[in-house]
């Protein structure tokens, strides 16, 4: 029944924090019959538990019963011999009463003990869990991190049968701006995942400036990176909260000025309650480029040494992206920079973009060199160019015909 219980809980969480995509895929019903059949199986659930607590209870008061009518007769025989005084009975029997009563309680607390069992079995299963990545006995603090990031000959899998990476070289100077393109499922989310370590390589190594990141203390390599996400993750508390949630330490001017540089500013000092208000669940008081803001105001106030941006305006529209791009270009400045992007218009800038395929490097190269090359790269941004250049055709082959 516990199991059953936390069904619900996770149906009821699911459709109240989905609920616009509910009612977008005109998914109520759906919702509403997945909701009543976890309802219906707690419900048999709880009949069971229901039907053997009063069978508990209505053993308990029939083997009460018997007892108390066995001890009643031979009471009554004793004392009509004389062996036994009326008082004994009447001591004995008040015995019993009392008796009765604690053992009442076990058919009421039965319940309650049997879910704070399972809980506390999945707890301590919990605290047993190692993570995959931790700290080695001779891992030492990154004390200053200039930026420079090396990978060598790296090769990772999420399952043996299908690699994620394979033979990745690739070095990147301090302050260098490096981009990684490439189409979905190519690998590029999963290598700022292993710089970060959230995975260990395979093969090979990466470095920052010469050390091993498995030789560097998590806390102290992530402290070195500044990440904008394609979804940034708020929580619903102020707008001060949740800037500042970058960098606990930092002042409310230091706050101001993160904000002013991301361009969010003047936005949030426009609203009643200006740095005090309150985002909602998710963040969904925001628009998302707004949300973007945020979390480019975030890695300013964090001042790290390697800023990644991964795919952070892959969900904005175009001029909201182009808005966006100058605050992105003032926190990636004398800054090492890695972009994972799919749209090429915003890395044709870089250094160096790095074109991948199936977790292999096709092509390396500057935007002017890959398009010369007339590779990948070359193909990938004269179909993003078609696109840009017709919307009236993509429109009119979208209508619905009558």
């Amino acid at each position: 029944m516990v199991d059953c219980s936390q069904e619900v809980n996770a149906v009821q969480t699911d459709a109240l924090s989905t609920y616009e995509a509910v009612h977008l895929n005109s998914a109520l019903e759906l919702q509403s019959t997945k909701l009543k059949e976890s309802i219906e199986k707690y419900q048999s659930g709880e009949f069971a538990v229901l039907t053997s607590l009063n069978v508990l209870n209505a053993m308990q008061s029939l083997l009460f019963s018997l007892g108390i009518l066995s001890v009643s007769l031979l009471c009554a025989y004793r004392t009509r011999h004389d062996e036994n005084r009326v008082a004994d009975f009447v001591t004995i029997i008040t015995y019993m009463i009392q008796l009765q009563q604690p053992l009442g309680f076990l058919g009421s607390v039965y319940n309650m003990v049997q879910s704070s069992l399972v809980d506390a079995e999945k707890t301590m299963n919990l605290f047993q869990e190692m993570p995959s990545v931790q700290d080695r006995e001779d891992a030492s603090e990154l004390q200053s991190c200039h930026g420079a990031v090396t990978f060598s000959n790296v090769s990772f899998s999420y399952h043996p049968q299908s690699p994620t990476i394979e033979n990745f070289n690739l070095t990147i100077p301090q302050g260098q701006s490096v981009a990684i393109v490439g189409e979905s499922g190519s690998g590029k989310s999963t290598l700022l995942r292993l710089l970060l370590r959230f995975y260990d390589v395979d093969q090979g190594s990466i470095k920052i400036d010469g050390v091993d990141v498995r030789n560097i203390t998590l806390s102290s390599l992530r402290r070195a990176f500044g990440v904008v996400p394609q979804e940034t993750i708020l929580y619903n508390d102020t707008l001060m909260y949740n800037v500042r949630y970058a960098n606990a330490s930092a002042s409310e001017e230091d706050v101001y000025r993160a904000c002013r540089a991301a361009r969010i500013h003047e936005k949030i000092v426009s609203l009643p309650n200006k740095y005090e208000t309150m985002v909602g669940e998710r963040g969904l008081k925001l628009s998302g480029g707004e949300r973007q803001r945020i979390a480019i105001a975030r890695v300013i106030l964090r001042a790290p040494s390697i800023v990644m941006l991964d795919e952070a305006t892959s969900s904005l529209d175009l001029e909201t992206e182009k808005r966006i791009q100058s605050s992105l270009d003032a926190i990636s400045h004398n800054r090492t920079c890695i972009t994972i992007a799919h749209r090429l218009s915003t890395i044709a800038q870089s250094d160096v973009i790095v074109v991948l395929h199936k977790g292999k490097v096709v092509e390396k190269g500057s935007h002017a060199e890959l398009l010369a090359r007339g590779g990948q790269y070359h193909r990938m941004w004269e179909k993003q160019s078609n696109v840009r250049e017709t919307p009236t055709v993509i429109s009119e082959s979208c209508q619905v015909q009558p």
